[in-house]
């Protein structure tokens, strides 16, 4: 059984030992579009976190039984040409719930608590010359009574309400798809949860409903000083949008997921004035170890359960 793994840089140093116990297997750090077919050949199994693979990959490899997606969207695979051709796919769900939650909150707290100008006030030795004990120039708020709208309450929306409401905050959601509901949260339409909210964090996936849901004239009638994180899928916020108005309305961005990744160079974003009020981390809420750990897990269990 061959078992070829496309892009196995996306796992850092994941141990994956694991799969040499399955079969003969090829380790390739990353694999351009040009380099897929010849890299697929003869392969029984292949495993791709964000490799496309298409119909005419599948044509050209009838070898192929199996394709692991390391992640849990399934959209870098032809999904109908697979199936025509007797090809089973499976994704991991669920790995990274906590780490995404942990990290929307990591986001939150660096931009309320200005982590990175009090950080650099002491490191630039501007603290030791202070006439007094502290610094209250940038203060900051509590979460505590602060109104927070969640837009997606899949598991991951779920787990932030949860953390958010046990930290005092009061809850409330829009469903994108409109079939998600609650006993435990409120659930509102998009326009009073942007008018209503202190944060605001996404937890979507990205498709045609959900597509620049939060353009320009949607931003603008946040609340004063809100926070808007986004870490569902890059394209749910105009990133545009985005540019346009930090600058000009007090709005802070926290963003994991951007339209186009890695970012493109000459980024809008990257040329705003107020920086400060814009964090942004390269696509990493799913990445803590344990996530990585329990992703290899599953792709290995689905890879043992064909076999079976």
């Amino acid at each position: 059984m061959k078992i070829v793994l496309l892009d196995t840089l996306t796992f850092g140093d994941t141990d994956l030992s694991a799969f040499f116990e399955l079969g003969d297997v090829e380790i390739f750090k990353t694999t351009s579009a040009e380099q897929t077919q010849e890299r697929i050949t003869n392969a029984d199994i292949i495993v791709t976190n964000k490799v496309v693979i298409t119909d005419e990959h599948m044509q050209n490899t009838p070898t192929i039984k199996l394709i692991c997606v390391a992640a849990t969207g399934m959209n870098n695979v032809d999904l109908k040409a697979a199936k025509e051709r007797g090809i089973e796919v499976k994704n991991v769900s669920g790995y990274s719930t906590d780490s995404v939650i942990q990290h929307t909150f990591s986001m939150l707290f660096y931009l309320i608590g200005h982590s990175k100008y009090y950080d650099e006030c002491v490191k630039s030795g501007e603290y030791a010359k202070s006439p007094i004990f502290t610094d209250v120039s940038k203060p900051f708020f509590e979460i505590k009574n602060k109104k927070w709208g969640i837009i997606g309450l899949g598991e991951i929306g779920r787990g932030v309400a949860r953390v958010a409401r046990a930290f005092g905050a009061e809850v409330s959601y829009f469903s994108t798809s409109a079939q998600n509901s609650s006993n435990e949260f409120n659930r509102v339409e998009l326009e009073e949860l942007l008018q209503t909210s202190d944060i605001i964090s996404i937890h979507a996936p990205l498709n045609e409903k959900t597509l620049n849901l939060l353009g320009y004239e949607q931003l603008l009638i946040c609340k004063d000083g809100v926070v808007v994180l986004n870490l569902g899928r890059g394209g749910i916020i105009d990133e545009d949008a985005v540019a346009e108005i930090i600058d000009k309305k007090n709005i802070s961005f926290g963003l994991d997921v951007l339209s186009k990744e890695p970012m493109k160079q000459n980024h809008p974003l990257l040329n705003v004035k107020n920086q400060e009020n814009l964090y942004i981390t390269p696509h990493i809420a799913w990445t803590s170890i344990e996530a990585r750990e329990l992703l290899i897990a599953g792709v290995i269990e689905n890879i043992k359960t064909f076999l079976k």
